[in-house]
C-alpha cells in the first residue's frame, strides 16, 4: 500500500472511500473533486466532498481519520502529506429534490471511490446553476458533459421536475453549440 504522501488525489479520495466501507460507512464522492475528475482536470478542486451516504455517527467518522493521521479542523480534515482537504457533508446524495440511486465505482491501487455517475454529477453541477444562479457551475457541467457519455433525457426530465425549464435549454443548447464548435456532432 502506497504512503498518503505518494498517493494522487484520486487514490486519497479512494482510499478513504474504501477504508470507511470497510468500517461500516458508505460514502460517495460528490461536488467539486468529482467535476475535477470527470473534467479531466478542466475544473481544480481543493477539497474532497465525500457523502455520508446513510449519515452514520460522525464521531465514528472522526476516529477513523484520526487513525488514518489526518487531523480535524472545523468541518474538515486535513493531513500533512495531502493537498487536499476532506469532508463528509450529509447525506443520502440527492441533486435538488432527486435521491440519487446508481453510484459508479472507480477501482484504483488504493481501493475503489463510489461517485456520482457522470449524469448525477452534470446535476449536482446544474443545481448550483439552477438555484443560485451560478454560471461557473454551468460551465462546470459542461466541461463534465463534453468529456463524458450522459444521459441527456434523463437531465431533462429532473430539470422539468425541478421547473427549470428555460435553464436545461440554457445547458442544452450550450452543450449542442460546444459540441458542434469542437467537431464532435455528426
Amino acid at each position: 500500500m502506497k504512503s498518503i504522501a505518494d498517493m494522487s488525489s484520486l487514490e486519497l479520495a479512494a482510499y478513504v472511500c474504501d477504508t470507511l466501507k470497510q468500517r461500516g460507512i458508505l460514502t460517495t464522492l460528490s461536488g467539486g473533486f468529482c467535476t475535477e475528475i470527470y473534467s479531466c482536470g478542466a475544473y481544480t478542486s481543493m477539497d474532497i466532498d465525500l457523502i455520508n451516504q446513510y449519515n452514520e455517527d460522525h464521531k465514528k467518522i472522526v476516529s477513523i481519520m484520526l487513525e488514518l493521521g489526518f487531523k480535524q479542523d472545523g468541518r474538515y480534515f486535513y493531513h500533512d502529506d495531502a493537498l487536499y482537504a476532506i469532508e463528509f457533508p450529509s447525506g443520502p446524495p440527492a441533486v435538488g429534490d432527486e435521491l440519487i440511486k446508481d453510484i459508479a465505482e472507480i477501482d484504483t491501487e488504493a481501493g475503489v471511490l463510489r461517485i456520482l455517475t457522470p449524469t448525477d454529477a452534470i446535476k449536482d453541477r446544474l443545481a448550483a446553476y439552477y438555484f443560485w444562479n451560478s454560471d461557473r457551475t454551468l460551465e462546470q457541467a459542461l466541461w463534465i458533459a463534453e468529456k463524458n457519455p450522459f444521459d441527456m433525457q434523463n437531465i431533462e426530465n429532473w430539470s422539468h421536475t425541478e421547473g427549470m425549464d428555460q435553464k436545461f435549454a440554457t445547458f442544452k443548447a450550450k452543450y449542442f453549440e460546444m459540441m458542434s464548435e469542437a467537431g464532435k456532432l455528426d
